[in-house]
């Protein structure tokens, strides 16, 4: 058994409420559901299918819905006299309505679908409900649940007030302690904040700190995230214009030649996955075809493709999340749906190629690998106007070593896929450094003729690209000055969507004035396209091939400052 596990599982026996916070991956869903059946199991006379539900789990995803209804089901397995059951979005409510008429013992649900039962579905009762489970509570908290969790909390108590109540999560938040004061009665309190061994007393106290408030903010921040033992961090800076061949590489890199990898790349919107999932199919894995499912095999390949957001069909969603289970490699391309809760086995790396825009959702996406003592990887990867993200991760003791842009990029040399022009090789013979920027630009060259092959991949493409622009101007005050839509280079940005150019019409995307308001400064982002960087000389061109001379450079720099002086 695991550290929670060991502490849990007895407490729960005991028939004591419990507040659980422990390190993501550490085994939770099995340290509440093992005493949920024992208990169950042994009520005299045996529990009836249509007696109604027993124990209500509540949990924020369609995913971990499905992922904990498995889970009950092979606990149940010698006890066939209880039912579980889900309810969950995606799928007909009448069905749902049938499966609650037979009769459901152990209800598994996510917030949202369960009060629109409550509301309108007659034969839904929690008469005979034993116990209550909120499962990672602070993701249904962040996920505007608050009001459905009151909601069901008041149906509960005025039809069953003597239950077992247990609250789980990975993080602590101000959120969680208020849904623990009025929903736990007399809680035993276990924090595991690490799987070094420690007393539990001293896990009590410092619990009873916590919930009288005693710990300052930046302390009961730092003890609130703990990261998996065995998980080692990387981080990788990378100019907006190589974004996209460096993230290819990468996987390139680790499937072609490696091979023995599985990997789930995070996102911050539905349609960077969809954009990215198309292009790395047909580029990467040379497929052709329409878009299926969302899980793509690569033939004779270890590089298979599957995709998983919000805005895909239930069944879509299902099927990929079964799929990519058994697969032994692969990668995953998706949203923070998967952030939460998950267990994927045999996960080997976490990129995050957009950062998380909080501290728990960041120890959330890398607790997907080097879950319950398994070793494992993260790669962050970041504009170099964002490498203050690095302090802000360290102030909260997340330390993270420097992989080298180079060292990436240097996968492409180690097979012919990306060779190009064989002319053109063998004059580049004299340095590795010339050769991998010729490679590099025979990658972003493919990526691109892709792009704008068609009106429809340059919509998705240009769709892709206002979705990030979007998500990019919505991170919280206190990360603003590390991720400002004015750090953008448009121009830049949009090459690594494979677009050739900035679309014209990106300004209304961000920074709109506001209807009745008066617009008093120039629109950020046209600033951004008129006035380039000053170090752009000294990035690889658009093409990737070496930068200007001396001279040139500073001509051009000449140049533009007569242009952009005063008069």
């Amino acid at each position: 058994m695991t550290s929670v596990q060991k502490e849990t599982i007895p407490t729960l026996l005991q028939g004591r409420d419990a507040r659980i916070r422990s390190q993501t991956g550490s085994g939770k869903t099995l340290a509440y559901s093992i005493p949920l059946v024992q208990s169950l199991q042994k009520l005299e006379p045996k529990i009836k299918r249509s007696d109604g539900p027993y124990a209500l789990i509540l949990v924020p995803t369609r995913e971990l819905v499905l992922q904990s209804f498995e889970t009950l089901q092979k606990l149940l397995k010698p006890f066939t006299w209880i039912v579980p059951g889900v309810l969950m979005g995606g799928e007909k409510k009448k069905s749902e309505k049938a499966r609650l008429r037979k009769g459901i013992n152990i209800l598994v649900a996510t917030p949202g679908r369960l009060v629109d039962h409550i509301k309108s579905t007659q034969c839904i009762h929690f008469r005979c409900i034993r116990w209550l489970i909120l499962d990672e509570a602070d993701r249904i908290l962040d996920l505007g649940f608050e009001k459905a969790v009151a909601a069901i909390l008041n149906a509960v108590n005025a039809a069953s007030p003597k239950r077992q109540n247990v609250l789980l999560s990975a993080t602590l938040s101000e959120g969680v302690s208020r849904l623990a004061h009025i929903s736990l009665q007399d809680p035993a309190c276990i924090t595991m904040a690490s799987e070094a061994p420690g007393s539990n007393i001293s896990r009590e106290k410092d619990c009873l700190r916590e919930d009288a408030g005693i710990l300052p903010a930046k302390e009961e921040e730092q003890g609130s995230f703990a990261v998996p033992e065995k998980l080692r961090q990387n981080v990788v800076m990378v100019p907006s214009k190589l974004r996209l061949v460096t993230l290819a590489a990468f996987i390139f890199g680790k499937f072609k030649l490696e091979k023995r990898h599985k990997m789930i790349v995070f996102f911050s919107s539905c349609e960077q996955v969809e954009f990215h999932y198309v292009l790395f199919r047909k580029v990467l894995c040379e497929e052709s075809g329409e878009e299926g499912s969302g899980f793509a095999p690569g033939s004779l390949s270890p590089l298979t493709f599957a995709r998983l957001h919000g805005d895909m069909k239930q069944e879509d969603r299902s099927a990929v999340f079964q799929a990519f289970l058994q697969l032994k490699t692969g990668v995953l391309l998706c949203t923070d749906v998967a952030a939460r809760g998950l267990d994927l086995p045999q996960v080997t790396w976490i990129v995050q190629y957009n950062p998380a825009a909080s501290l728990a959702e960041y120890v959330h996406r890398i607790g997907r690998t080097a879950r319950i003592g398994s070793p494992g990887n993260s790669l962050l990867i970041l504009l170099p106007s964002e490498a203050e993200y690095v302090s802000f991760l360290a102030s909260y003791k997340i330390n993270i070593s420097e992989m080298k842009m180079e060292q990436i990029l240097s996968s492409l040399m180690k097979d012919d896929r990306f060779k190009g022009n064989p002319e053109r090789s063998k004059k580049s013979q004299q340095g590795d450094g010339q050769e991998i920027r010729r490679r590099t630009t025979v990658m972003q060259t493919e990526f691109e003729d892709f792009v704008h092959s068609s009106a429809k991949t340059i919509r998705c493409a240009k769709k892709a690209l206002q979705s990030f622009i979007r998500s990019y101007a919505t991170y919280p005050a206190n990360l603003k000055s590390i991720f400002h839509i004015r750090a953008l280079h448009l121009g830049h940005v949009a090459k690594s969507f494979g677009l050739r150019d900035a679309p014209g019409n990106l300004g209304a995307v961000v920074g709109a004035p506001r209807q009745g308001k008066k617009q008093k400064r120039r629109d950020p982002l046209k600033k951004t396209q008129v006035k380039p960087h000053l170090n752009i000389a000294f990035e690889y061109s658009s093409g990737l091939h070496p930068s200007a001379s001396k001279g040139k450079r500073k001509k051009r720099l000449r140049k533009w400052g007569e242009q952009n002086s005063p008069s």
